[in-house]
């Protein structure tokens, strides 16, 4: 008897730690789909590389900033799930797309405040709402936040409120989804080597050993110390993980 192979959707899927999540679940058996913003030919480079895994793959264009494109974009997304997978439905949503902006508080302006907001939590958010109507029972959400909404570094104000927020989100979303069986987590990254906010993580070296010194074990996050964690919490191994926060950052600011 065939087993049916479980389907993860991960937002912004194409580079950083999106890439590495996708690479990592397909790794654990799992097909996935990445959706990209603008970045198609690197979305389409990770589609390759998880069918050179021996996993089904797909690449759709999201934009999640924009919520008025969501119920067009999980037409695709079934679409997507009848051509390339021979099924309905996926399992696994992972909730990573998003951008940083580094501002101190008092400089943050109201656009600004919007797009994060727009990225980070009402995206999140209605994207979610939406793929529950295409979530097979039992499955699982897995919504990214970061080490920023426990501990505070001026300039992010703006960005970790939004993660916060998205940090309650998951305890209300575990505890009505839970009548389904859809398991609800949040892993949240410390300081990462990646492009994300402009690589200032990876490419400022004073920056980088400032975080490494008040890191339990001494470096800064690779996107490899992430991408794992999300596929674990992709496996029945973990089953019975819900509503709980996940730091992966080494043992920042303990």
């Amino acid at each position: 008897m065939a087993i049916n192979t479980k389907i993860a959707l991960i937002t912004g899927g194409s580079r950083g730690l999106g890439k590495n999540m996708a690479i990592a679940i397909a790794k654990k058996g799992l097909d996935v789909i990445i959706t990209y913003n603008s970045k198609k030919e690197e979305a389409d480079a990770v589609v390759k590389e998880i069918e050179s895994l021996g996993q089904k793959a797909a690449s759709l264009q999201l934009n999640v900033a924009d919520s008025g494109t969501f119920d067009s974009f999980f037409e695709e997304v079934k679409t997507a799930l009848k051509e390339t997978f021979k099924t309905d439905k996926f399992d696994f949503l992972i909730n990573n797309a998003g951008i940083g902006i580094y501002n101190s508080f008092i400089g943050t302006t109201e656009a600004e405040f919007d797009q994060l907001n727009n990225i980070q939590f009402k995206g999140p958010f209605f994207i979610t709402q939406k793929a529950l109507d295409v979530m097979n029972d039992g499955g699982g959400i897995i919504n990214i936040s970061t080490g920023l909404a426990r501990f505070s570094s001026p300039g992010y104000a703006a960005y970790a409120s939004m993660k916060g927020a998205i940090e309650t989100l998951t305890k209300y979303q575990a505890k009505e989804l839970g009548q389904r069986q859809i398991k609800v987590n949040v892993v949240a990254p410390g300081a990462i080597e990646t492009d994300f906010g402009g690589g200032v993580v990876r490419d400022n070296e004073q920056l980088n050993q400032t975080l490494s010194s008040i890191t339990a074990l001494g470096r800064v996050g690779l996107p490899d110390d992430i991408g794992g964690v999300v596929a674990f919490l992709c496996t029945e191994d973990a089953r019975w993980i819900n509503a709980q926060r996940i730091e992966v950052s080494g043992g920042m600011n303990l």
